[in-house]
């Protein structure tokens, strides 16, 4: 499928060539992380390794990463009803942001009538006034909030919510999947209590993930009992390929970033400018910082599945949103919350790039686009005649 365009990183990554060799290297190891022999040891140093890695990622410790089989097992870990942090008081409910992922938005191990929404903008960023009067009054609340939108790829206030979240007795949670290796963040820094990555995301394998606590916190509970493993955090014996997948990954990403980074943004700009050819495109967030490299965007009248077939019969993939619910045919959770009516929510397609993407592939989809979008406008013109 080399002659494929490629434009759905948010939604999973090609595997980096370092992530290749740490995991195969690692599936060769005979033993068990747990196991006191030269075995063992060996399986436990790459563990080690990776966690170190990926705490020098988001700027914890490295003794503060719990790894777990993905995202959205650790944003289920995080989510946990008696968090404290500093000795405070523990949390009795939970204030999550309406756009969030629906890991989530399902709400962890909280009962759904603890469970409160923060509003946000038309350009799809948190409301903090909202978030100061969901806090006002009422017990001590875990808010969780993401870094970076996965659809939208608008950039949220964290540092700003800490600082609100934490004078209310509050712990805050972020959602930092779609953000690590494409933005430069630093959990101290951000003064966030828990954050949450996943391996594949970042070009590492499918299946890792992790859970990052910050210093001083009390919890959560674990999810999976029955083993020491992770610090007693998570029981069951740890996936050593994976994780040295997830290590190698992080570290490749950090490496490259800056440089990635500017180039890609590069590549959105000409992308945008090509799509805004059309006439009446849409592209969501565009007013406020995004991830450098999404555009989520609409036309007047397009249906995204269809749009999204179309890409695909042209050798393009792209996706109509969350790769966990762009399988389904209906409106984007996220542009309904932003104040979008269900036509236009039903209509927006993503593209995303990453490290490989190159100039001919935006030439080559933005062809795509031409005439895919030239069909659509022909099509609107026969049915109002």
């Amino acid at each position: 499928m080399s002659d494929r365009v490629y434009l759905d990183w948010n939604a999973t990554t090609p595997l980096r060539d370092e992530a290749r060799r740490a995991t195969a290297a690692a599936l060769d190891l005979p033993g068990n992380a747990s196991s006191v022999h030269a075995e063992g040891r060996e399986a436990r140093k790459w563990i080690e390794g990776a966690r170190s890695a990926v705490a020098t990622a988001v700027g914890a410790q490295p003794r503060s990463v719990v790894f777990t089989s993905g995202g959205t097992e650790a944003n289920a870990l995080a989510l946990a009803p008696g968090l404290r942090r500093d000795g405070g008081s523990a949390v009795e409910r939970l204030i999550v942001s309406a756009v969030e992922h629906v890991s989530v938005l399902f709400g962890g191990r909280f009962s759904q009538t603890s469970i409160a929404s923060i509003g946000v903008t038309r350009a799809g960023v948190v409301d903090l006034d909202h978030l100061r009067d969901l806090l006002r009054g009422g017990p001590p609340a875990l808010v969780s909030i993401m870094l970076a939108n996965n659809e939208t790829g608008a950039i949220q206030p964290v540092e700003e919510a800490a600082a609100i979240v934490h004078e209310a007795g509050g712990v805050l949670h972020i959602d930092a999947v779609q953000a690590l290796g494409k933005i430069s963040f630093d959990m101290r820094g951000l003064g966030v209590d828990l954050l949450t990555v996943s391996a594949h995301k970042v070009g590492g394998p499918k299946g890792v993930g992790a859970l990052v606590l910050s210093e001083g916190l009390s919890g959560p509970e674990p999810l999976l009992r029955g083993g020491g493993q992770e610090l007693s955090r998570r029981a069951g014996t740890e996936n050593v390929a994976g994780i040295a997948g997830f290590g190698a990954a992080a570290a490749a990403a950090m490496d490259c970033l800056p440089a990635s980074t500017a180039r890609i943004q590069t590549l959105r700009k000409q992308l945008e400018n090509g799509l805004r050819q059309t006439r009446g495109t849409l592209i969501f967030s565009d007013s406020v910082q995004r991830l450098p490299n999404t555009t989520l965007f609409t036309v007047p009248g397009l249906r995204a599945e269809t749009a999204v077939i179309g890409f695909d019969l042209a050798g393009i993939a792209v996706s109509s949103g969350s790769a966990c619910s762009s399988g389904k045919v209906q409106p984007s959770h996220v542009l309904q919350a932003m104040g979008f009516d269900a036509e236009i929510a039903q209509g927006a397609v993503r593209l995303s790039m990453g490290w490989s993407t190159q100039d001919a592939d935006i030439d080559s989809c933005l062809e795509a686009w031409r005439s895919l979008s030239g069909r659509l406008l022909k099509s609107q013109r026969r049915n109002t005649a």
